[in-house]
């Protein structure tokens, strides 16, 4: 069969660049773009530790209901690498998960319970992960209490994790959540699998724009950079610092935007820039 090349291919971290991190759903004009750029024969997957749960109801359904044509058709990496599907117009593909990469159930229970007893005020145990253990910020906790509750629960899960003789996890905290993730897990798996979902299409794009919105997520343009892939990186968050890089790194400076304008809102500014350039 006679590859398609495409001249960009768009990995997207879900939470920051495409969903609110405060309210956690996804803007209009942010559905709207995406399936646009789509729907013009660009790529769209998305590279997440969230769930497949939140992919499908929180971007999945909404695209759906937007007007999705049936030839379009969108990628998931879930869970930073462990799982994956695709979607169209008529609804998901059928759910991949490595249980290799998968956290044992009496640790998760463990979590669990720790969760209950003592945080259930500042967080939440998510049960929809097969394959990472993640607790998340309520919605009506501030920031600065959730921080604080934070700290200590990281701490006991860690000293659960050892109690258990889990060497090979790690606790990795966000600005809204934790995970208890396998050390094989990252965004740099999910651009190795983003790439081979392409390639089973037999579709080859000219370049990559990864987007992303903390220091873990430079990962998958590491992992394309160093598999000799064209790829620049898009930060919407920069404040937390820059790391220097062999690729072009871009921010909403770069579009003449108030540095200011982060997570969603330049994440919405990148897509209608892409959008810009195809209409072009």
């Amino acid at each position: 069969m006679v590859s398609l090349s495409v001249p960009l291919a768009l990995l997207l971290d879900v939470d920051g660049p495409i969903a609110s991190p405060v309210t956690r759903d996804v803007q209009p004009r942010i559905i709207r773009d995406l399936l646009r750029l789509a729907t013009g024969g660009i790529p769209v997957i998305f590279n997440t530790g969230r769930s497949d749960t939140f992919i499908k109801e929180q971007v999945m359904g909404p695209m759906i209901a937007a007007g999705m044509s049936p030839e379009t058709r969108i990628h998931a990496i879930c869970e930073k690498g462990a799982v994956w599907f695709s979607y169209t117009a008529d609804g998901a593909t059928a759910l991949h998960v490595d249980s290799s990469l998968a956290v044992p159930k009496a640790f998760a229970d463990d979590i669990r319970t720790l969760v209950a007893q003592d945080y259930a005020s500042h967080m939440f145990f998510d049960e929809t992960k097969h394959a990472m253990v993640s607790v998340e910020q309520r919605l009506d906790v501030s920031t600065a209490d959730y921080k604080a509750g934070q700290e200590l629960f990281d701490a006991q899960a860690l000293e659960l994790m050892f109690r258990h003789g889990l060497t090979a996890l790690r606790v990795d905290p966000t600005i809204i959540s934790t995970d208890i993730e396998s050390v094989r897990l990252g965004k740099d798996l999910g651009a190795s699998r983003a790439v081979e979902l392409l390639a089973a299409a037999h579709i080859v794009p000219q370049a990559w724009r990864t987007v992303g919105d903390s220091r873990t997520d430079y990962a998958m343009a590491d992992w394309l950079h160093h598999h000799d892939h064209e790829v620049k990186h898009v930060d919407v968050r920069p404040a937390d610092g820059v790391p220097d890089k062999p690729y072009q790194i871009l921010t909403a400076a770069d579009l003449g935007l108030d540095p200011d304008v982060i997570h969603d809102d330049a994440g919405a500014a990148f897509l209608a820039k892409w959008l810009d350039m195809m209409a072009g």
